[in-house]
């Protein structure tokens, strides 16, 4: 079994919904055999963060962070067609939770940086290692918590690369694009309350918290903000439009995403903001009216709408719903610079006449925490993909999995652009 597939599948086999330690401690000891120095921190017990810096020829350059997170959603295995967490092979494919989400980035981060230790290898400038906790939960004990208490381990770093992007888009018979993800929406976690009249369950009520709550929630779900076209979300329909030879109309975006198939779920929702209630709650017993309800929504806000957002979402949601939130904002970069061009070369040296190009993530990722520090980010965590697998819905999905072949040259493409960046 190739090192690559060995080191995914460990990893795929600690469980890290709510502790990494066992899968950081797996990683720290990798890197110390190599001869690395690791640097191993616990904000809260059991979330482990493992760095390491790898000296470059040119210390004078900015530094590149590598980052990753160990940790993963949770997988009912009654759910799936093979145990989430035993890392089985089949079909071509590793199966298992964090597969794409994203052990295979650390499993190849990991195996590069090991490598390069091991044989001496002095890349162009320096590159940090980073193998992160709870970027689910926003990394609060991870990628924000490292920001805020330890900046000093990434001193020097200008730019990162990361989760989600440089996976393959078959546009057409044997042409492919590689999408780099040069901006997300920023995110908003609201927590509404609506209070009513409490009284018992047989009587009529015409102050009832829940059903105005219920009909807050229900216009927020009926309600389309407006559609904003973004510079990275035109670059890459216009590219599309370019490998396929079907013209982009700017004034109708939405015709060019409903071509992109699969994609067109994560893209679609790139041209707008979203508002999407995840969780509600109210009452304690069946036959009480109670005085108050309270849903949780998920927010995702496009670059520079943050306050546009905000006043939208109020006046949908109407007088008498209380609205409180939690911010992430929104990332965004241009798509050129000596790491693009570097990317682009390592990506075509394996698949001639392929063609990068940049595209906006509908959801977030560390980059959020990390922005904070000046770091330019962008989603570069090479994959081939197979036209036919439906890769976005992988994310957080039942029987998440990745191809060994996708694996093996995501590896390659990482390894010569850590070489030449």
């Amino acid at each position: 079994m190739r090192e690559i597939v060995s080191l995914a599948r460990d990893l795929i086999r600690f469980d890290t919904t709510s502790s990494e330690r066992a899968a950081a401690e797996y990683v720290a000891e990798r890197l110390a055999g190599a001869g690395f120095d690791p640097v191993y921190l616990e904000p809260e017990p059991g979330r482990g963060n493992v760095i390491v810096r790898l000296e470059g020829e040119d210390p004078g350059r900015g530094a590149l962070l590598v980052h990753g997170h160990l940790d993963v959603v949770p997988a009912d295995a009654a759910d799936w067609s093979v145990p989430p967490f035993e890392g089985e092979i089949r079909d071509g494919y590793l199966w298992g939770r964090g597969a794409i989400d994203m052990k295979h980035m650390v499993a190849m981060s990991l195996a590069v940086a090991t490598r390069f230790k091991r044989d001496g290898v002095r890349p162009p400038r320096d590159v940090v290692f980073a193998f992160l906790a709870d970027e689910e939960n926003g990394g609060i004990n991870g990628a924000g918590w490292l920001v805020e208490h330890h900046p000093e381990l990434f001193d020097g770093v200008t730019e990162a690369i990361s989760e989600v992007g440089g996976f393959s888009y078959t546009v057409r018979d044997g042409v492919r694009a590689y999408l780099v993800e040069t901006a997300e929406k920023g995110a908003m976690w609201l927590r509404l309350k609506v209070r009513g009249t409490a009284g018992h369950g047989s009587m009529v009520h015409t102050d009832s918290a829940v059903a105005k709550l219920v009909a807050a929630l229900t216009r927020l779900e009926r309600h389309r903000f407006p559609v904003t076209l973004t510079p990275p979300v035109r670059e890459f329909l216009e590219g599309v439009a370019e490998l396929t030879g079907v013209p982009f109309d700017p004034d109708d975006p939405e015709a060019a995403v409903a071509r992109l198939g699969s994609l067109s779920r994560m893209i679609g929702a790139t041209l707008r903001d979203t508002a999407n209630a995840t969780m509600l709650r109210a009452g304690d017993t069946p036959n009480v009216v109670p005085w108050a309800a309270e849903a949780t929504v998920d927010g995702r806000m496009l670059p520079g709408r943050e306050r546009a957002f905000e006043r939208e979402l109020a006046a949908v949601l109407g007088p008498g719903v209380e609205m409180d939130f939690d911010t992430l904002p929104p990332v965004q970069t241009t798509f050129d610079g000596r790491l693009v061009d570097a990317m682009a070369d390592a990506v075509a040296a394996e698949d001639p006449g392929s063609r990068l190009l940049p595209y906006m993530l509908s959801a977030g990722t560390d980059a959020k925490s990390f922005q904070r520090l000046g770091i330019r980010h962008f989603g570069f965590a090479p994959l081939r993909l197979p036209p036919e697998l439906d890769f976005t819905a992988l994310f957080h999905g039942v029987d998440e999995r990745v191809t060994l072949d996708g694996l093996e040259f995501g590896e390659r493409v990482l390894e010569r652009l850590l070489r030449t960046c």
